[in-house]
């Protein structure tokens, strides 16, 4: 895909006025930095920031028994939330791999809207569609909905600013109206700091995103890019699609099987990746912390003992520890504990296998 084949979300222009830098992603040309990455993660962590992350999928599943089809479909149990609630699942091949993890919120039994990656969203719809019984419709919404994150400490004073609902459980969201406007506001996030998520109609995003900066900024926080957004996923272990998930790397092997549910009667793979439950997985992901001075990167070997037990699948340094991270998926015989080495262009890095988060989780 060439850059002038990547797609744009609906305030590209803003970014621009607002001194982003620019790199593809998931087909679109995203923001990844304004102030630097380090300052805007750190703002996360002491603050508060703000995301555009509109470039994310949007799809409605509606219809008689949508909730259940949907269920029967993903993997997590639908049944164990309620309407105004969400929650994190995933798209499984039959062969257990993942073809997307996503937000499912959970609207009405009659009405499922859901929240996929960028790049995948087209696969999780057309995947959906041809499943769907008669009566149940799965509509693509990528370009109507914009996704915005305030995520931090102070993202609470930040919405209560603009009159935007904010005594939320965790995972839980309301729509509601700003400045006559639809929105719907939950609290979810990918940063492992308090924070929200808002969903402004497409048309809408510039002037919600313009007053969300301000307040942003009267709380001493910053616009934030996919850099930031990155190391913040990665401090805390969260799976990125592409990297900790994959269709060739399943949610046993990733360690979130708990966005499985496994008493359910159905849903796609669950025969495949409860043979590999009953089994063991034959590599698992954890987390490696650099000893040493570098910064190991995806895609690099770990070592134990002079024998090659995994390879990295995300990497950064850690502006909250201030040491070199990853996650990575290594053989099971190694325990959080044992010193590895990663081999970082030939140099080996010394790291503790370490199980995450690295950073203590301030969701709730």
């Amino acid at each position: 895909m060439t850059d002038t084949e990547l797609l744009r979300g609906p305030i590209h222009q803003l970014h621009t006025e607002l001194g982003a830098r620019f790199a593809p992603f998931g087909g679109w040309e995203m923001p990844v930095s304004y102030a630097g990455t380090v300052a805007e993660h750190r703002a996360v962590r002491t603050t508060v920031g703000l995301f555009d992350v509109s470039h994310l999928g949007k799809a409605t599943v509606r219809g008689n028994g949508a909730a259940q089809f949907v269920n029967s479909a993903l993997t997590n149990d639908l049944a164990r939330i309620r309407p105004g609630k969400a929650q994190y699942t995933l798209c499984c091949t039959p062969e257990g791999g993942v073809a997307d993890d996503l937000i499912a919120y959970y609207v009405s039994d009659d009405e499922i809207f859901l929240v996929p990656n960028a790049a995948n969203t087209a696969a999780v719809v057309a995947a959906l569609r041809q499943a769907a019984p008669d009566g149940v419709t799965v509509t693509d919404e990528h370009r109507e909905h914009a996704v915005f994150a305030v995520q931090g400490p102070r993202s609470t004073e930040v919405l209560t600013a603009l009159g935007l609902p904010t005594d939320l459980e965790y995972m839980a969201f309301a729509d509601t109206e700003w400045d006559s406007r639809p929105v719907r506001v939950c609290r979810t996030g990918y940063t492992g700091e308090h924070g929200y998520e808002l969903l402004p109609r497409w048309a809408d995003a510039e002037m919600l995103f313009r007053a969300l900066v301000e307040q942003v900024r009267a709380a001493a926080g910053e616009v934030a890019g996919l850099g930031a957004r990155d190391t913040l996923r990665t401090e805390m272990g969260y799976p990125l699609h592409g990297h900790e998930l994959s269709l060739n790397i399943s949610p046993v092997q990733a360690r979130v099987g708990w966005a499985v549910g496994w008493k359910k009667p159905e849903f796609w793979g669950k025969t495949a990746l409860e043979q590999e439950k009953s089994a063991g997985p034959r590599r698992i992901l954890l987390g490696l912390e650099a000893l040493d001075r570098g910064v190991p990167r995806p895609g690099q070997q770990v070592l134990h003992e002079g024998k090659q037990v995994g390879e990295t699948t995300s990497g950064t340094f850690s502006p909250t520890r201030e040491v070199g991270i990853a996650l990575a998926l290594l053989d099971p015989s190694v325990e959080s504990g044992a010193e590895v080495e990663v081999d970082v262009r030939g140099r080996k890095l010394r790291c503790t296998v370490v199980r995450p988060p690295f950073v203590e989780s301030h969701t709730n």
